[in-house]
């Protein structure tokens, strides 16, 4: 097996028209399958990577549209858990002209906050490539923070790779609060993606160089930082590249990032060298955004290849 995520698995509706905040009465699309670890890991499936999550739904009509669509795309969810007792986790989204976005999430008190420790199967967890974190799963309370903790240890101890994106939900939890709870993974990641607003939360520093410098000192290897519509920033021990975005219609933003992820981790185990892999994971992340719903695409492999041979990309002069 490949790739394993463990979070949050949740149902999104998405607010019609821009510049409508929810507390106005409106019409809203949906549902649509969605939480970030369940976007990524659907998407690195669909790049061909064998993928599993660990997770939970509630036993309703929700929960089988989630369980539907993972299958649909050969997702292993033979550890995602039943809780009967509550509700399958909800979001709403809405966008803004300026490109902000604002949610409201029933998270920390539905199913998908009710994963514990002894979900996590040393067993499982040990027949997989990567193990794949994200801070808005560590974000949504102790019991399912301790979950990815566990998961963690095991896949450290096997020497199995470990990739972070922050993933910051400032509606889930105070971005002060993003380092501590970061700490544990930090310390055993190979990889780790944020943004740079992230990426400056998670180091207290305000410049790149130096919180990428901070980052290091965990014994990360890999440093990508996501810059949103401009690019993205590939730092090592050897090298820092940038590579721009490509120029896309955006219909859709949601979920651009966990198909980033799914495509960096792709390109890191096919051992590509790094403005190849921000390339590909940039077209990918591209993509997302052109269609409705946060599972709506890459349909595939070959659909982000397409794009790399014929998008355009954007002149950035200064990115640093």
């Amino acid at each position: 097996m490949d790739v394993l995520t463990i979070g949050e698995m949740l149902v999104e509706f998405v607010r019609k028209g821009r510049d409508m905040p929810h507390y106005e009465t409106g019409e809203y699309a949906g549902p649509y399958p969605s939480g970030a670890p369940a976007i990524f890991v659907d998407a690195a499936s669909r790049f061909g990577l064998k993928s599993a999550i660990i997770g939970a739904v509630g036993n309703d009509d929700f929960g089988s549209l989630l369980r539907k669509r993972l299958v649909t795309d050969n997702v292993d969810i033979t550890h995602v858990f039943t809780r009967d007792e509550y509700t399958t986790g909800i979001a709403f989204v809405t966008y803004f002209s300026d490109g902000s976005r604002r949610f409201v999430f029933n998270l920390k008190h539905s199913a998908a906050a009710r994963i514990k420790p002894e979900d996590v199967d040393e067993d499982f967890v040990k027949m997989f490539k990567v193990l794949h974190i994200m801070g808005s799963t560590l974000s949504m309370g102790e019991e399912i923070r301790e979950s990815c903790y566990k998961a963690v240890e095991i896949a450290n101890k096997a020497g199995i790779i470990i990739t972070y994106d922050p993933n910051l939900r400032a509606e889930l939890i105070e971005p002060s609060m993003i380092s501590k709870i970061s700490k544990k993974v930090l310390e055993a990641a190979e990889i780790v993606m944020p943004s740079k607003a992230e990426l400056f939360d998670l180091t207290g520093k305000r410049n790149l160089d130096e919180a990428s410098k901070e980052i290091f000192k965990y014994g990360v290897k890999l440093l990508i930082v996501k810059t949103g519509e401009i690019g993205s920033i590939g730092i090592s021990r050897q090298e820092t590249v940038f590579e721009p975005a490509y120029i896309v219609p955006e219909v859709d933003p949601t979920g651009a990032g966990d198909a980033f992820d799914a495509a960096a981790i792709y390109g890191y185990l096919k051992n590509w060298r790094l403005r190849e892999l921000l390339e590909f994971a940039n077209a990918a992340g591209a993509l997302k955004v052109t269609r409705m719903g946060p599972m709506s695409v890459p349909e595939c492999l070959s659909e982000v290849e397409h794009l790399m041979k014929i998008g355009r990309k954007k002149e950035v002069k200064n990115v640093y």
